[in-house]
Protein backbone atom coordinates (compact mmCIF):
# COMPACT_ATOMS: atom_id res chain seq x y z
CA UNK A 1 0.00 0.00 0.00
CA UNK A 2 1.13 3.45 -1.02
CA UNK A 3 2.54 5.38 2.19
CA UNK A 4 0.31 8.47 2.88
CA UNK A 5 1.19 12.06 2.30
CA UNK A 6 -1.07 13.22 5.61
CA UNK A 7 -1.24 11.52 8.68
CA UNK A 8 -4.98 12.59 10.42
CA UNK A 9 -4.25 12.24 14.28
CA UNK A 10 -7.44 12.49 16.40
CA UNK A 11 -7.17 11.91 20.40
CA UNK A 12 -11.04 11.12 21.43
CA UNK A 13 -12.64 10.77 25.32
CA UNK A 14 -15.59 9.27 24.86
CA UNK A 15 -16.89 10.80 21.61
CA UNK A 16 -18.90 8.00 19.86
CA UNK A 17 -20.89 10.17 18.18
CA UNK A 18 -18.32 12.60 17.14
CA UNK A 19 -15.93 10.42 15.82
CA UNK A 20 -18.42 8.83 13.91
CA UNK A 21 -19.52 12.02 12.09
CA UNK A 22 -15.55 12.99 11.50
CA UNK A 23 -14.99 9.88 10.21
CA UNK A 24 -18.06 9.73 7.77
CA UNK A 25 -16.51 13.51 6.36
CA UNK A 26 -13.11 12.08 5.77
CA UNK A 27 -14.45 9.23 4.04
CA UNK A 28 -16.33 11.22 1.81
CA UNK A 29 -12.81 13.64 0.86
CA UNK A 30 -12.76 13.88 -2.95
CA UNK A 31 -8.54 13.38 -2.40
CA UNK A 32 -8.00 10.25 -0.21
CA UNK A 33 -4.05 10.96 0.24
CA UNK A 34 -4.18 10.44 3.89
CA UNK A 35 -4.64 8.04 7.09
CA UNK A 36 -6.52 8.25 10.06
CA UNK A 37 -5.19 7.60 13.29
CA UNK A 38 -7.65 7.49 16.17
CA UNK A 39 -6.10 7.46 19.51
CA UNK A 40 -8.36 6.86 22.53
CA UNK A 41 -7.59 8.21 25.28
CA UNK A 42 -8.39 5.81 28.36
CA UNK A 43 -12.40 6.20 26.97
CA UNK A 44 -15.11 4.20 29.02
CA UNK A 45 -17.03 4.23 25.82
CA UNK A 46 -14.66 2.85 22.85
CA UNK A 47 -15.25 3.64 19.52
CA UNK A 48 -12.83 0.78 18.00
CA UNK A 49 -15.99 -0.77 16.39
CA UNK A 50 -16.92 2.64 14.54
CA UNK A 51 -12.76 2.75 13.12
CA UNK A 52 -13.80 -1.12 11.91
CA UNK A 53 -16.40 -0.06 10.27
CA UNK A 54 -14.77 2.94 8.47
CA UNK A 55 -12.01 0.54 7.17
CA UNK A 56 -14.13 -1.99 6.14
CA UNK A 57 -16.16 0.91 3.74
CA UNK A 58 -12.49 2.04 2.44
CA UNK A 59 -10.82 4.53 4.79
CA UNK A 60 -7.57 4.03 5.70
CA UNK A 61 -7.39 4.43 9.45
CA UNK A 62 -5.53 3.30 12.36
CA UNK A 63 -6.82 3.00 16.27
CA UNK A 64 -5.19 2.36 19.46
CA UNK A 65 -6.40 2.53 22.99
CA UNK A 66 -4.46 3.36 25.91
CA UNK A 67 -4.74 4.76 29.25
CA UNK A 68 -6.33 8.07 30.05
CA UNK A 69 -2.95 10.65 30.39
CA UNK A 70 -4.93 13.64 28.24
CA UNK A 71 -5.01 15.04 24.56
CA UNK A 72 -1.34 16.43 24.54
CA UNK A 73 0.31 12.63 25.03
CA UNK A 74 -2.37 11.23 23.04
CA UNK A 75 -1.46 12.81 19.52
CA UNK A 76 1.83 12.01 20.35
CA UNK A 77 1.22 8.52 20.86
CA UNK A 78 -0.42 9.07 17.53
CA UNK A 79 2.55 10.81 16.26
CA UNK A 80 5.02 7.88 17.07
CA UNK A 81 2.72 5.40 15.14
CA UNK A 82 2.04 7.55 12.21
CA UNK A 83 3.17 6.99 8.48
CA UNK A 84 2.53 10.06 6.97
CA UNK A 85 5.25 12.96 6.04
CA UNK A 86 2.41 15.73 7.38
CA UNK A 87 0.60 15.62 10.19
CA UNK A 88 -2.72 16.95 10.67
CA UNK A 89 -4.62 17.70 13.96
CA UNK A 90 -8.34 18.03 14.28
CA UNK A 91 -10.31 17.91 17.05
CA UNK A 92 -13.16 14.75 17.63
CA UNK A 93 -15.66 17.32 17.05
CA UNK A 94 -14.84 19.02 13.93
CA UNK A 95 -16.37 18.15 10.73
CA UNK A 96 -14.50 18.16 7.41
CA UNK A 97 -15.43 19.68 4.08
CA UNK A 98 -14.78 17.69 1.05
CA UNK A 99 -12.39 19.59 -0.64
CA UNK A 100 -10.10 19.91 2.46
CA UNK A 101 -7.36 17.59 1.63
CA UNK A 102 -7.63 18.26 -2.53
CA UNK A 103 -7.52 21.86 -1.44
CA UNK A 104 -4.47 21.53 1.36
CA UNK A 105 -2.18 19.73 -1.17
CA UNK A 106 -2.65 22.26 -3.92
CA UNK A 107 -1.59 24.98 -1.32
CA UNK A 108 1.31 22.85 0.06
CA UNK A 109 2.41 22.12 -3.69
CA UNK A 110 2.28 25.47 -4.34
CA UNK A 111 3.85 27.33 -1.32
CA UNK A 112 5.15 24.61 0.83
CA UNK A 113 5.33 25.92 4.72
CA UNK A 114 6.39 24.20 7.78
CA UNK A 115 3.41 24.67 9.46
CA UNK A 116 -0.25 25.93 8.81
CA UNK A 117 -3.22 26.57 10.53
CA UNK A 118 -6.88 26.69 9.05
CA UNK A 119 -10.35 28.79 10.48
CA UNK A 120 -13.42 26.87 12.09
CA UNK A 121 -16.95 27.70 11.24
CA UNK A 122 -20.29 26.66 12.11
CA UNK A 123 -22.52 24.41 10.08
CA UNK A 124 -25.68 25.07 8.76
CA UNK A 125 -27.03 22.17 10.17
CA UNK A 126 -25.82 23.14 13.66
CA UNK A 127 -27.81 23.69 16.98
CA UNK A 128 -28.74 27.49 17.39
CA UNK A 129 -26.41 27.53 20.79
CA UNK A 130 -23.50 26.40 18.85
CA UNK A 131 -23.72 28.59 16.12
CA UNK A 132 -24.27 31.27 19.16
CA UNK A 133 -21.24 29.85 20.43
CA UNK A 134 -19.32 30.08 17.22
CA UNK A 135 -20.60 34.13 17.25
CA UNK A 136 -19.12 34.61 20.37
CA UNK A 137 -15.80 33.17 19.69
CA UNK A 138 -15.48 34.55 16.08
CA UNK A 139 -16.67 38.05 16.33
CA UNK A 140 -14.10 41.31 16.80
CA UNK A 141 -16.80 42.37 19.42
CA UNK A 142 -15.66 39.65 21.82
CA UNK A 143 -12.43 39.20 20.91
CA UNK A 144 -12.25 36.44 17.93
CA UNK A 145 -9.48 36.45 16.69
CA UNK A 146 -7.81 33.71 14.27
CA UNK A 147 -11.02 31.84 14.43
CA UNK A 148 -12.92 34.65 12.57
CA UNK A 149 -10.24 34.78 10.40
CA UNK A 150 -8.91 38.42 10.91
CA UNK A 151 -5.51 38.17 11.93
CA UNK A 152 -1.66 39.18 11.20
CA UNK A 153 0.15 36.84 9.59
CA UNK A 154 3.11 37.46 11.23
CA UNK A 155 1.64 36.65 14.53
CA UNK A 156 -1.03 33.85 13.54
CA UNK A 157 -1.07 30.70 16.06
CA UNK A 158 -2.83 27.66 14.47
CA UNK A 159 -5.08 25.54 16.90
CA UNK A 160 -5.55 21.81 17.10
CA UNK A 161 -8.61 21.77 15.45
CA UNK A 162 -7.50 22.74 12.24
CA UNK A 163 -3.66 22.34 12.61
CA UNK A 164 -0.42 20.68 10.85
CA UNK A 165 3.01 20.38 9.99
CA UNK A 166 5.74 18.56 8.69
CA UNK A 167 7.63 14.92 10.12
CA UNK A 168 10.68 17.40 10.25
CA UNK A 169 9.02 19.76 12.23
CA UNK A 170 8.17 16.96 14.86
CA UNK A 171 11.46 15.73 14.79
CA UNK A 172 13.03 19.02 14.91
CA UNK A 173 10.78 20.29 17.91
CA UNK A 174 9.19 17.54 19.68
CA UNK A 175 5.74 17.08 20.47
CA UNK A 176 3.35 18.93 22.37
CA UNK A 177 3.13 19.27 25.88
CA UNK A 178 0.68 18.37 28.26
CA UNK A 179 -0.64 21.32 29.34
CA UNK A 180 -3.14 24.61 29.05
CA UNK A 181 -2.97 25.51 25.39
CA UNK A 182 -0.74 22.97 24.29
CA UNK A 183 -1.54 24.12 20.72
CA UNK A 184 -0.24 27.84 21.35
CA UNK A 185 2.74 26.44 23.10
CA UNK A 186 3.27 24.36 20.33
CA UNK A 187 3.27 27.11 18.06
CA UNK A 188 5.22 29.12 19.87
CA UNK A 189 8.47 26.44 19.98
CA UNK A 190 7.97 25.87 16.13
CA UNK A 191 8.37 29.67 15.62
CA UNK A 192 11.39 30.17 18.15
CA UNK A 193 13.10 27.40 15.82
CA UNK A 194 13.18 28.92 12.27
CA UNK A 195 10.15 27.24 10.94
CA UNK A 196 7.48 28.63 8.58
CA UNK A 197 4.07 29.20 9.84
CA UNK A 198 1.13 30.36 7.57
CA UNK A 199 -2.73 30.39 8.06
CA UNK A 200 -4.44 28.82 4.91
CA UNK A 201 -8.16 30.37 4.75
CA UNK A 202 -8.88 27.95 2.06
CA UNK A 203 -9.19 24.82 4.16
CA UNK A 204 -11.62 26.12 7.13
CA UNK A 205 -13.40 22.72 8.78
CA UNK A 206 -16.99 23.20 10.84
CA UNK A 207 -16.44 22.82 14.43
CA UNK A 208 -19.38 21.90 16.66
CA UNK A 209 -17.82 23.67 19.97
CA UNK A 210 -19.44 22.84 23.14
CA UNK A 211 -23.36 22.13 23.10
CA UNK A 212 -24.05 24.11 26.46
CA UNK A 213 -23.29 27.37 28.15
CA UNK A 214 -21.90 25.46 30.81
CA UNK A 215 -19.61 23.71 29.54
CA UNK A 216 -18.56 26.83 27.00
CA UNK A 217 -17.65 28.60 30.18
CA UNK A 218 -15.41 25.63 31.70
CA UNK A 219 -13.60 25.40 28.28
CA UNK A 220 -13.24 29.53 28.45
CA UNK A 221 -12.35 29.65 31.92
CA UNK A 222 -9.56 27.07 31.41
CA UNK A 223 -8.37 29.67 28.36
CA UNK A 224 -8.17 32.43 30.10
CA UNK A 225 -5.86 30.37 33.19
CA UNK A 226 -3.49 29.24 30.34
CA UNK A 227 -2.99 32.61 29.27
CA UNK A 228 -0.70 33.47 32.46
CA UNK A 229 0.73 29.56 32.29
CA UNK A 230 1.87 30.89 28.76
CA UNK A 231 3.13 34.09 30.50
CA UNK A 232 5.67 32.12 32.43
CA UNK A 233 6.77 30.24 29.60
CA UNK A 234 6.71 33.35 27.41
CA UNK A 235 6.66 37.11 29.27
CA UNK A 236 6.74 38.28 25.46
CA UNK A 237 3.88 36.43 24.47
CA UNK A 238 0.49 38.48 27.19
CA UNK A 239 -0.65 41.18 24.84
CA UNK A 240 -3.35 43.63 24.90
CA UNK A 241 -5.83 41.86 23.62
CA UNK A 242 -5.73 39.10 26.39
CA UNK A 243 -6.13 41.25 29.00
CA UNK A 244 -9.26 42.72 27.75
CA UNK A 245 -11.44 39.95 29.20
CA UNK A 246 -10.29 40.65 32.60
CA UNK A 247 -10.94 44.13 32.14
CA UNK A 248 -14.38 43.27 31.30
CA UNK A 249 -15.06 41.68 34.13
CA UNK A 250 -14.09 44.15 36.45
CA UNK A 251 -15.66 46.93 34.27
CA UNK A 252 -18.59 45.11 34.25
CA UNK A 253 -18.96 44.74 38.47
CA UNK A 254 -17.63 48.39 38.68
CA UNK A 255 -20.60 49.55 36.91
CA UNK A 256 -23.26 47.41 38.26
CA UNK A 257 -22.27 48.61 41.71
CA UNK A 258 -22.28 52.32 40.51
CA UNK A 259 -25.42 51.78 39.12
CA UNK A 260 -27.11 50.84 42.24
CA UNK A 261 -25.40 53.22 44.72
CA UNK A 262 -24.53 56.13 42.51
CA UNK A 263 -27.09 56.57 38.94
CA UNK A 264 -28.59 53.42 36.79
CA UNK A 265 -26.90 55.52 33.98
CA UNK A 266 -23.85 53.44 34.72
CA UNK A 267 -25.34 50.66 33.72
CA UNK A 268 -26.01 52.16 29.94
CA UNK A 269 -22.73 50.64 28.70
CA UNK A 270 -22.80 47.40 29.26
CA UNK A 271 -26.33 47.10 28.07
CA UNK A 272 -25.36 48.73 24.44
CA UNK A 273 -22.69 46.55 24.45
CA UNK A 274 -25.04 43.79 24.28
CA UNK A 275 -27.48 45.20 22.29
CA UNK A 276 -24.38 45.80 19.45
CA UNK A 277 -23.84 41.53 19.99
CA UNK A 278 -27.51 41.26 19.51
CA UNK A 279 -27.69 42.93 16.24
CA UNK A 280 -24.06 41.67 15.15
CA UNK A 281 -25.04 38.20 15.70
CA UNK A 282 -28.22 38.85 14.05
CA UNK A 283 -26.59 40.31 10.48
CA UNK A 284 -24.00 37.47 11.16
CA UNK A 285 -26.43 34.55 11.23
CA UNK A 286 -29.80 36.04 10.13
CA UNK A 287 -31.73 34.31 12.81
CA UNK A 288 -33.11 35.57 15.56
CA UNK A 289 -33.07 33.04 18.01
CA UNK A 290 -29.32 32.55 17.46
CA UNK A 291 -28.88 36.33 18.05
CA UNK A 292 -30.65 35.58 21.75
CA UNK A 293 -28.49 33.02 22.47
CA UNK A 294 -25.67 35.26 21.28
CA UNK A 295 -25.63 37.62 23.89
CA UNK A 296 -25.47 34.96 26.98
CA UNK A 297 -22.69 33.38 24.98
CA UNK A 298 -20.47 36.74 24.56
CA UNK A 299 -20.83 37.25 28.55
CA UNK A 300 -19.80 33.25 28.97
CA UNK A 301 -16.59 34.28 26.41
CA UNK A 302 -15.84 36.79 28.18
CA UNK A 303 -16.59 36.34 31.63
CA UNK A 304 -15.09 32.89 31.98
CA UNK A 305 -11.67 33.72 30.06
CA UNK A 306 -11.67 37.01 32.52
CA UNK A 307 -12.35 35.28 35.15
CA UNK A 308 -10.04 32.47 34.72
CA UNK A 309 -7.08 35.09 33.54
CA UNK A 310 -7.75 37.15 37.12
CA UNK A 311 -7.54 33.97 39.10
CA UNK A 312 -4.86 32.53 37.27
CA UNK A 313 -2.61 35.88 38.26
CA UNK A 314 -3.35 36.54 41.59
CA UNK A 315 -2.14 32.63 41.91
CA UNK A 316 0.92 32.34 39.69
CA UNK A 317 1.98 35.86 38.94
CA UNK A 318 0.56 37.92 42.55
CA UNK A 319 1.53 34.96 44.86
CA UNK A 320 4.06 34.17 43.18
CA UNK A 321 3.08 30.18 43.34
CA UNK A 322 3.93 29.89 39.51
CA UNK A 323 2.37 26.98 37.27
CA UNK A 324 1.05 23.73 39.00
CA UNK A 325 2.09 21.06 36.19
CA UNK A 326 0.15 18.65 37.97
CA UNK A 327 -2.94 20.68 38.24
CA UNK A 328 -3.14 21.23 34.53
CA UNK A 329 -2.86 17.50 33.95
CA UNK A 330 -5.16 16.35 35.87
CA UNK A 331 -7.59 19.45 34.39
CA UNK A 332 -6.38 18.16 31.11
CA UNK A 333 -7.55 14.08 31.99
CA UNK A 334 -11.00 12.85 30.55
CA UNK A 335 -11.51 15.21 27.83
Amino acid sequence: MKTPRYSVIVPVYNRRDEITELAESLLGQTEHSFELVVVEDGSTEPCGDIIEDMCRRGLDAKYFFKSNEGRSIARNYGMERASGSYFVFFDSDCVIPPDYFRTLSNVLDTAPVDCYGGPDAAHESFSDTQKAINYAMTSFLTTGGIRGGKVRLDKFVPRTFNMGFSRAVYERVGGFREMFSEDIDMSTRIRHAGCGIGLIREVPVWHRRRVDLRRFFRQVYVFGMSRITLRLLYPDSLKAVHVLPALFVLGCIALILLSVFVSWWFIVPPVAYFIAVFFGALFATRSLRVAFIAVPAAAVQLGGYGIGFIRAWFTKILLRRGRDEQQEIMMRKGK
